[in-house]
């Protein structure tokens, strides 16, 4: 049997999770609304392409970058690198080298 506040916790994450649903539709409904008004101005659509595709890109590398650093290999890795520097293993390395 669930505990008062397990019963809370998972009602409080469903009410959330609608939250964030409901302003995920406010925020297509207000972007596709404003590409409609720009629509007509092919100039304006490009920057609006441009500037779309800029900030996907960004995202994309963004989530592969927080996807490799939360796995297990990579924290080894990430562990293994501060050990080896706390035993002065490590070396300098120029910026222009890399």
């Amino acid at each position: 049997m669930y505990s008062l506040n397990r019963i809370f916790t998972i009602f409080a994450k469903n009410i959330q999770l609608k939250v964030i649903t409901a302003l995920q539709m406010q925020l297509n409904s207000e972007l596709f609304g404003a590409l409609q008004i720009i629509s007509e101005d092919e100039g304006l659509m490009k920057q609006a392409v441009k500037t779309l595709k800029r900030m996907a890109t960004k995202k994309r590398a963004q989530d592969e970058t927080e996807y490799l650093m939360s796995s297990p290999a990579m924290a080894e890795v990430i562990r293994q690198g501060q050990e080896d520097i706390k035993n002065g293993k490590g070396r300098i390395v120029k910026l222009e080298d890399l």
